[in-house]
């Protein structure tokens, strides 16, 4: 049985203290969403505050980005067993933004997910097509791709720790949402491939998320297509009512 999990990726957003406050604002709305882990992915200054906001509640800890070696003159970057040591139990690797904005490829994504798997974290590997992809019919060879080479050299040991984010490019932040049935669609093929490389009792428990656009409004009918498992949320995971009725899909 795959265990939903809702993830607020709060990206370049809040200082320390509206962190804490956002987090101490969602606790008391999420405490009877049973049945769903919750996740949320504050900026990295207020990692450990916001761990320590989280006391006593199912809310769980993620980091954006990390690095992938464990120390060194590696000047600006954050190892994943230092994020670790903050609280968090998930980092999210590969967000569309960081392959755009910050040159991320699926070679680095691979380094990645096996330093913060090793480091006792579990993996949020993002993946999607662009609207030039799609529209030109690429999205599965272009998700083909970034899995194969993302996820390249993971036993299924390694790969129990892993959660794959779908979220088409063309949909975050621009208020388009792949339909239902597109999104089920690219999941479905997610999870066959994931039986190429792992095997069908690996791809049965994998968790694939959906992001792009996630909003109280259209969770319910993402959430009813048999093989997506939750939602990486953007800007709705920044106000803790949406983000809690976000959280609250099955209800």
């Amino acid at each position: 049985m795959r265990i939903p999990l809702i993830a607020g990726n709060w990206k370049l957003y809040k200082t320390i203290a509206e962190s804490v406050a956002l987090v101490n604002e969602l606790k008391p709305l999420v405490e009877n969403s049973a049945g769903v882990q919750i996740v949320v992915a504050p900026v990295f200054t207020a990692l450990s505050r916001v761990f320590d906001a989280t006391e006593g509640s199912q809310i769980k800890l993620a980091a954006q980005d990390c690095y992938w070696e464990e120390e060194g003159a590696f000047t600006g970057e954050v190892a994943p067993k230092l994020l670790k040591d903050a609280g968090c139990s998930y980092v999210i690797i590969g967000h569309s933004e960081r392959r755009q904005y910050f040159g991320e490829t699926d070679v680095t994504v691979n380094k990645k997910t096996k330093a913060a798997v090793a480091a006792g974290l579990d993996a949020i590997v993002c993946v999607g097509e662009s609207l030039a992809e799609r529209e030109s019919e690429q999205t599965f060879s272009v998700i083909e791709k970034q899995i194969q080479g993302g996820l390249a050299g993971l036993s299924a040991e390694a790969f129990s720790h892993v959660v794959i984010a779908y979220e088409p490019v063309w949909a975050i932040g621009t208020g388009k949402t792949a339909s239902d049935a597109q999104a089920q669609e690219v999941h479905a093929f997610i999870r066959q491939l994931v039986v190429r490389l792992f095997g069908q009792a690996v791809a049965d428990s994998v968790r694939i998320l959906y992001g792009g656009s996630v909003k109280p409004e259209n969770v319910k009918g993402l959430m009813s297509q048999p093989d997506i498992d939750g939602a990486l949320v953007g800007g709705a995971s920044l106000k803790a009512e949406s983000f809690a009725a976000i959280c609250s899909f099955n209800s």
